[in-house]
């Protein structure tokens, strides 16, 4: 055995069931995808039936609504497993909790400040910033193989989404998203930490769930866009709303969580942050028939998208960085 065979091997030995994980939180990821059509489709109905509500305090109510249930859900699921909550697991839920929720919190906001597109570009940062951590924190350069990837990935995130570097300037939208991009790399590294590896999952998710709620909830309550109750209580009570409502709570929410929560463990974060990045691919597929399904069954406007050259390039980029990533891994693990 040579000796540039050890730290293949470490990494093989800590990651044993990589290449599972991987196609786990692929799989998370084209579920996520679902939610964005979901959340748009439910922004849309509130516009129509809940006019006193801005825009932003209308999705942190949502988001609210969304956890809370998802919380309850999981509490009956592990009604006797809760009683068994450790510090650890607390800790590691609530930190996961109050980045996610801080980092949406942030991304929300920055929306209303900036184009869709580059939002979802800035977002995409945690790729970039959880190798640096690891560079910075070990104190060596990057391998070629990470950065390669890592810029692969980033690249291929702008022209999926169709960010134009001449115009692109760094305002407040601009700011707040990449200050969520880095929360979102924090809660990827909580995930990551050796300290919570006895964790069990559905105990520190619950948490996750219910602090996600608490700060929502608490954000909603401040917020000076927040209309009446009535109104919200009208909104997400109309069965097309309670369809949606499932669709975000369970699979999109409860599941997928619970598996990504599970899985990531499994792999390298920097790995993780790569594989997350596929996310916007999927939703870029999703919506060429969803929002139709939608708009028929709602009455509202919700136009399909369609096939464009940015989808095929930038996905193609997205997801051509993680085949290589997975190939390089089968290899490892055959060899």
């Amino acid at each position: 055995m040579e000796a540039k065979d050890l730290p293949t091997l470490w990494v093989l030995r800590l990651y044993p069931h990589r290449v599972r994980a991987a196609e786990m939180l692929t799989l998370c990821c084209s579920i996520w995808a679902f939610s964005f059509p979901s959340m748009k489709a439910l922004g849309l109905l509130a516009m129509r039936d809940a006019p006193g509500w801005t825009s932003l305090a209308f999705s942190t109510a949502s988001i609210a609504v969304r956890f809370w249930a998802a919380a309850a859900l999981l509490a009956v699921w592990t009604s006797r497993d809760l009683a068994r909550l450790t510090h650890l697991e607390c800790l590691q839920g609530f930190g996961i909790g109050m980045f996610g929720s801080l980092g949406l919190i942030l991304q929300m906001d920055g929306m209303a400040y900036t184009s869709a597109s580059t939002s979802a570009f800035l977002t995409q940062g945690y790729c970039i910033w959880i190798p640096l951590w690891f560079c910075f924190r070990a104190r060596r350069l990057p391998a070629f193989a990470e950065w390669f990837s890592a810029v692969l990935v980033l690249g291929g995130a702008m022209i999926l989404a169709g960010v134009n570097t001449k115009t692109l300037h760094l305002g407040r939208g601009e700011w707040e998203n990449l200050l969520g991009s880095v929360l979102f790399a924090g809660q990827i590294l909580i995930l990551d930490h050796p300290r919570f590896g006895a964790n069990e999952v559905r105990r520190f998710s619950w948490v996750m769930f219910s602090t996600i709620a608490v700060v929502c909830t608490l954000l909603v309550a401040i917020a000076p866009g927040r209309g009446p109750l009535t109104e919200l209580g009208k909104t997400l009570s109309s069965p097309t709303a309670l369809g949606l409502s499932a669709v975000l709570i369970v699979p999109c929410t409860l599941l997928t969580f619970l598996w990504a929560n599970r899985w990531q463990r499994e792999v390298p974060a920097a790995d993780a942050s790569l594989l997350y990045c596929t996310e916007p691919v999927f939703t870029s597929l999703v919506t060429w028939f969803v929002p139709g399904w939608l708009s028929a069954s709602s009455a509202i406007s919700y136009p399909n998208e369609h096939l464009t050259g940015n989808l095929v390039l930038g996905g193609g980029m997205i997801l051509g960085a993680n085949l290589w990533l997975q190939w390089r891994n089968r290899r490892r693990t055959a060899g």
